[in-house]
């Protein structure tokens, strides 16, 4: 009878520790590993100064604008003297590694005075998790991308 007792009380034991095998890790994938430290990084900055910021906007005839709504800007590596509009865009590496912290900042300007007409700022973690065949993981604040400082910018007539 004893015996019994003491195995049923050695299972609990065991099904405790396995779940704790499963919990711990989890706990700490998520709160106290370089990944987790790194998105909460990403989010402290993008409070600071992430996002889009419009200093004009423009309003253009419709024709001016593609099916997707966009106008076409080049980079200003590629863009001639008669483009009206050009970005410059750059990525600073805050972290190198795995995981990395970077952030992206892309800037439109009018190219007759090289007025700046808006601006965004992006902040990234890109990989930090376990190693395998899949795809690393990424979080990036804010979700607005280029796009959506286009979409503010330019405005249909």
């Amino acid at each position: 009878n004893q015996l019994c007792c003491s195995l049923q009380k050695h299972k609990r034991c065991m099904k405790k520790f396995i779940v704790l095998l499963i919990v711990l890790p989890i706990i700490y994938v998520n709160f106290f590993s370089e990944k987790a430290q790194l998105d909460r990084e990403v989010k402290r900055l993008c409070k600071i100064d992430g996002g889009i910021t419009v200093y004009e906007t423009v309003t253009l005839p419709a024709e001016r604008f593609n099916k997707d709504g966009r106008i076409r800007i080049l980079a200003k590596w590629l863009a001639k003297p008669d483009d009206e509009y050009f970005y410059i865009d750059g990525t600073h590496y805050i972290k190198r590694g795995n995981p990395d912290l970077v952030q992206y900042h892309s800037k439109v300007y009018r190219q007759s005075d090289e007025k700046l007409l808006g601006e965004i700022i992006n902040y990234s973690r890109r990989g930090g998790d376990m190693p395998g065949p899949w795809h690393p993981s990424s979080f990036m604040c804010p979700k607005e991308t280029n796009v959506d400082l286009e979409k503010q910018i330019f405005i249909k007539d």
